[in-house]
């Protein structure tokens, strides 16, 4: 009884994410960037994505389509048309959102993927693609991996230790236009750190696995304006729709995984970041 109450559960669950995307008006994007990458089985390092199961594929392909959006408006907001478009993805686990833009945006890009666990670099290498294995927080220190029309950040913040040390670092000492961000969408903030929480005595780092700060979007503009950014737009992406009535589908979303993910794209403003003397 109880697998048949999970599966119909999942299949709510499942039903949800597609009825977002068709509300968000995505479906398109959504089909051209499973035709660009079929196959998501090693998206990620410590897991492996099952193809077989709908629910899973229709979650990451939400994601996905939710993070080109944002990416593809970046790209349109660039104030000088360029031939080819410097892009660096902060945290990039496979290199799939360089290979989906480099699809979308015709060849003309020139990207670097950076992460900090080597499988995920070496994976990337082995697709052709530019990466560099180094940790978030000193990507300030290599100069090639500073220079860029626009920086991705993909769910990468909430695994920092200290976020607001890493976007004013990005913020001063880093050649770009805009950088589009994602993080987890919660709507309360708080501190994640399962490590803890259920007693993971095992070996681990940042890459994946551990969330440190999950903030709401609120908390999340604070400390971009506070860090040396300005907000040029912003998105929410629920895993819920709208509609009556799978809109409550949210109170088993918040339950067991996010709302969804909150997106931003920031220019550089120190407004407040200049007045803080520490720096």
């Amino acid at each position: 009884m109880r697998e048949v109450i999970k599966k119909l559960v999942y299949k709510i669950l499942e039903k949800s994410l597609i009825l977002t995307n068709k509300e968000r008006d995505e479906v398109e994007l959504k089909k051209k960037l499973k035709n660009i990458i079929p196959d998501l089985t090693h998206q990620y390092s410590t897991v492996s994505i099952d193809m077989n199961n709908s629910y899973v594929v229709n979650k990451m392909r939400g994601q996905h389509t939710f993070q080109m959006s944002l990416a593809l408006k970046a790209v349109s907001l660039l104030t000088e048309k360029k031939d080819v478009i410097n892009i660096v993805d902060i945290g990039d686990s496979s290199g799939s959102h360089m290979i989906y833009l480099d699809h979308l945006l015709e060849g003309k890009t020139n990207t670097l993927s950076v992460n900090i666990d080597p499988i995920a670099v070496d994976k990337i290498k082995a697709k052709g693609l530019n990466a560099l294995l180094c940790p978030a927080e000193e990507l300030h220190l290599h100069k090639n991996g500073m220079k860029a029309d626009i920086f991705l950040s993909y769910q990468m913040l909430e695994h920092l230790f200290n976020p607001i040390d890493f976007l004013h670092s990005m913020a001063e000492k880093s050649s770009c236009e805009y950088f589009a961000i994602t993080v987890p969408y919660v709507y309360r903030s708080r501190v994640a750190l399962n490590v803890v929480k259920y007693n993971q005595l095992e070996k681990t780092h940042p890459a994946e696995k551990t969330h440190v700060f999950e903030f709401s979007p609120e908390d999340w503009d604070l400390i971009f304006q506070f860090s040396g950014w300005e907000i040029i737009y912003q998105d929410k992406y629920t895993q819920y729709p709208k509609s009556w009535p799978f809109h409550f589908t949210k109170y088993i979303w918040r339950k067991f995984d996010f709302d969804g993910f909150y997106g931003v794209i920031l220019k550089k403003n120190d407004k407040y970041s200049k007045k803080y003397l520490d720096w």
